[in-house]
């Protein structure tokens, strides 16, 4: 399958955007020339992350929402990144069960990603998954992270609107607000508001709220929610929805979206010089080598890290001055 193959990817073919996404996954050599073929489709899609650390209902959450937009003829993709098998490096598919009574429904997509050792709660191909399925003409994407808590930052650069789900009574909850997540999040949940310190936790956020994010235009709330019930999750889609108008109205959207562009390009050239090093200068055998020798404790990782600088910088040095001479011999 190529660009040429697909000439666009009709609204509802769901079982192409199955395989596209799984071309993305496995690195397939096709994939610029898709992502090619695909860039005038997207753009229309509303993306909307949900985060928080494990536990604190976020699938629950994302099949409530799903549910109220399909009611409003929306039609819906939802991405959920699940922890990677240490032992067969797929995805751990955990709370998918709960979005069983959406997989008949053609108005809904979903799709279940491996994270593949990626930090920061995301999958590596995850903006051009996004991109696919903005093609495919969905009306909203619903990103669920997997639930690493502090380090869910990523999320910030693929979606326009970032929803952190919390629970009372947890520390997670308590290092959340600490930690940089408090300055990406649009909208905060309480999730489980039945349980004791829900009105401490709304309190406590409150209160940081109006230390981080004095003078913007957009005041973050904090909403308690029982999402097993859908109790709050109505009132949390119509913020979300007004947070959506917000932005189209002060032209913020479309600064957002830059940012994801920006993000997309800076991960594609991270993975690319790493590929780059591991195929053209790092042989196996060297990395075997190398590996080894840490394994038995006669390297240490330090020691290991200075020798392979030393074996990819003149590399790359004596690369860029080959072609440097090639271009002036050429005048």
């Amino acid at each position: 399958m190529s660009g040429q193959d697909i000439r666009g990817l009709p609204p509802g073919d769901d079982l192409t955007l199955a395989r596209l996404i799984s071309l993305v996954e496995s690195g397939s050599a096709q994939v610029p020339e898709i992502m090619k073929s695909l860039s005038s489709q997207t753009g229309k899609a509303y993306r909307i992350g949900i985060t928080g650390p494990p536990g604190a209902g976020k699938s629950t959450l994302v099949n409530g929402l799903t549910t109220l937009l399909r009611e409003r003829g929306s039609s819906v993709a939802v991405l959920a990144v699940d922890p990677t098998s240490p032992f067969k490096g797929g995805a751990i598919l955990g709370d998918r069960v709960r979005m069983q009574k959406h997989y008949t429904d053609e108005g809904v997509f979903i799709r279940s990603l491996a994270t593949r050792g990626v930090k920061g709660g995301l999958t590596g191909a995850i903006g051009e998954i996004i991109d696919l399925v903005d093609a495919a003409g969905k009306n909203y994407i619903l990103l669920e992270t997997v639930g690493v808590g502090q380090g869910e930052l990523d999320i910030v650069g693929h979606v326009d609107t970032v929803v952190v789900v919390l629970v009372p009574g947890t520390g997670d909850s308590i290092q959340t607000m600490k930690a940089g997540i408090m300055e990406i999040a649009d909208i905060f949940v309480v999730n489980k508001s039945d349980l004791a310190g829900t009105d401490e936790l709304v309190n406590n956020l409150n209160v940081t709220i109006d230390l981080v994010k004095k003078g913007e235009q957009w005041q973050i709330p904090v909403l308690k929610c029982r999402a097993d019930r859908n109790e709050g999750t109505k009132e949390l889609l119509d913020q979300i929805l007004w947070h959506k108008q917000l932005l189209e109205s002060h032209g913020l959207l479309e600064k957002r979206r830059g940012r994801q562009r920006l993000e997309q390009f800076h991960t594609m050239l991270e993975q690319k010089i790493l590929e780059d090093i591991r195929s053209k200068i790092l042989t196996e055998e060297r990395i075997r080598v190398i590996t080894e020798k840490i394994d038995k404790g006669e390297m240490s990782p330090y020691a290991a890290l200075s020798l392979i600088s030393e074996m990819v910088l003149p590399s790359l040095y004596a690369k860029k001055t080959r072609n440097s001479s090639e271009r002036r011999s050429k005048k």
